[in-house]
């Protein structure tokens, strides 16, 4: 499983002309998920995002979490994460889990990480055209993957 968190002013997804979701101060969370993914995955990546330390605290210093700032989350599934570019110039997704597996978990995600932080999640709509719009922070862009744990 793969997150690429960005640190946002605001963010919001857009399906068909219409909003389906908004937030304000938070964290723009886009998953990608391959088939060997568990819940061990989601426990790890939901514990590390709540926890990360990438809002300023009254020194200026990266050094609060989502949770300190009482900050948003948005979580949008992007099987796009999940491409290989090792050859060629056009991208393999053979790694994204099929709808049937990923679904699943990435609605087990976004209720892990609700739970974690104490509210509410914005979610896109799961295989949908977006439109994602969002004010990077920073800008604060941080790339995890549950495979890789550095």
């Amino acid at each position: 499983m793969r997150t690429l968190i960005q640190r946002v002013t605001h963010a919001e997804v857009v399906v068909d002309g219409k909003e389906i979701s908004r937030i304000e101060q938070g964290l723009m969370v886009l998953v990608g998920i391959e088939e060997a993914d568990t819940t061990n995955d989601i426990e790890y990546l939901a514990t590390k995002l709540v926890k990360l330390r990438i809002f300023d605290d009254e020194n200026g210093v990266m050094n609060l979490s989502v949770t300190d700032v009482a900050g948003d989350v948005m979580v949008v599934s992007q099987f796009t994460l999940m491409a290989a570019t090792q050859k060629g110039n056009r991208p393999s997704y053979i790694r994204a889990a099929k709808p049937d597996i990923s679904k699943p978990l990435y609605e087990a995600f976004c209720t892990k990480v609700e739970s974690l932080l104490g509210k509410s999640v914005a979610k896109g709509i799961f295989g949908a055209d977006m439109k994602v719009t969002l004010l990077n922070n920073g800008p604060v862009t941080i790339w995890m993957d549950s495979k890789n744990k550095e």
